[in-house]
């Protein structure tokens, strides 16, 4: 073919090493158009540069080998909407570590002190919302029932905050599920579950922050709860004084309450 080129001189028209075009080859992420099957020299096109150049820079950001081959066999503009879905995850994913980097932050400096006291909680009538969720998707579960939850109560009388009611124990497999409810103080609402829970002695304690450094919270009120041999009962309360739409993770306030007996 009159365009064909040696690897070495498309490696330099692309800015890439032969070595680099040998390993996309041998991973099937770009194949020479033409091998010699006497010498085994590799001959390529001028046409495949853009398809060359792109796998460098994906690769460049650690994309997975599944998700550029995924890209290469997509033609035009589908091929755009393939990266912004790759873009979302990505960001997602930083959004995730950003949170570990604030975590890393705030232990360094040292573990917040919580305060815990024992008080009556009084009755509360709540509509809820469930759902049972794997222990990793408790967060995302309870959202989709506080959505649920808030588009039936709209136009409807309710007192603020919103709660979440959740078992005493967590389950012991992480394929187990957990039920997980998006509680809000109010009168029975048609086409929503009604939960009464009657006055209490509890002990309950503050948050002050994000929800992944609850279970420092937790682990303050139930070793409180243990030291002066009282018995915890579910479900264990938590009350969104400030929530995410509110304020940003360092500042989200949460209530935990739980009823104990002598």
């Amino acid at each position: 073919m009159p365009d064909e080129m040696t690897i070495g001189r498309f490696a330099r028209l692309c800015r890439l090493s032969v070595k680099q075009l040998r390993h996309y080859d041998e991973a099937g992420l770009l194949r020479p158009a033409r091998v010699d099957q006497a010498t085994g020299y590799r001959y390529y096109v001028p046409a495949q540069a853009r398809d060359a150049l792109t796998v460098a820079l994906l690769r460049e950001i650690d994309l997975p080998l599944a998700v550029i081959t995924a890209v290469l066999a997509t033609p035009e503009p589908d091929r755009g909407r393939l990266l912004s879905a790759e873009r979302d995850r990505l960001a997602e994913r930083i959004d995730r570590d950003r949170a570990r980097l604030a975590l890393l932050d705030r232990l360094a400096s040292g573990l917040a002190e919580h305060e815990v006291i024992r008080t009556t909680e009084p009755a509360r009538r709540f509509a809820v919302v469930r759902a049972t969720a794997d222990p990793g998707r408790i967060g995302p579960a309870y959202g989709e029932c506080a959505g649920q939850l808030l588009a039936a109560l709209a136009g409807q009388p309710w007192t603020p905050p919103l709660w979440g009611l959740y078992p005493l124990d967590l389950p012991d497999s992480t394929t187990d599920g957990m039920l997980v409810t998006a509680a809000a103080e109010t009168a029975a609402i048609t086409g929503l579950e009604t939960v009464d829970l009657p006055a209490a002695d509890v002990a309950t304690t503050v948050h002050h922050g994000p929800y992944a450094e609850l279970r420092l919270a937790y682990h303050t009120l139930f070793a409180w709860i243990h030291e002066r041999g009282l018995t915890p009962v579910g479900p264990v309360r938590e009350a969104y004084l400030v929530g995410p739409g509110e304020a940003e993770p360092t500042d989200l306030l949460t209530r935990l309450i739980v009823e104990v007996r002598p």
